[in-house]
């Protein structure tokens, strides 16, 4: 029985395993406690850039949905789908805007997809929140990716 408690205490203890690039590697989970779970492991600046980015996100559109899926944050609104993902990379932040060809302007990074548009945010790099809660809001009112 000793042996369960202690094995159990570590796992609660133990830090998520970052993946390729420092991405934290966090359970499927709907809701806010895995994007928190998330975020709290993204490695270094990584970690405070993600928490400003859920403030703004949570300011930008009372009663966005979250979640976790394939190591990543995702926002949504409920019955409409996800408007954006958040992924950790080596030396960036990628924002997907699964909609981004819709906003405007046009987030600067393209993607292969046709309609998705990315933002990448690097270190002392300063965010422009204006614009940054500008392309949220307007990715809220457009219908989302179903995944």
């Amino acid at each position: 029985m000793a042996k369960t408690r202690s094995k159990a205490a570590k796992s609660a203890d133990a830090k998520p395993v970052l993946l390729s690039g420092g991405n934290p590697q966090i359970a499927k989970g709907y809701g806010d406690a895995p994007v928190q779970a998330y975020i709290a492991a993204m490695p270094g600046w990584k970690s405070e850039v993600g928490r400003r980015l859920d403030q703004l996100i949570m300011q930008a559109v009372p009663g966005v949905q979250k979640a976790v899926k394939w190591n990543s944050p995702f926002y949504g609104m409920e019955g409409e789908g996800w408007f954006l993902g958040i992924h950790c990379f080596a030396k960036y932040i990628k924002v997907a805007f699964f909609r981004g060809l819709s906003l405007k302007p046009v987030p600067p990074v393209e993607s292969k997809s046709k309609d998705t548009r990315y933002f990448h945010i690097h270190e002392n790099e300063p965010i422009d929140e204006e614009q940054f809660v500008s392309w949220v809001k307007q990715a809220s009112q457009l219908p989302g990716e179903r995944m």
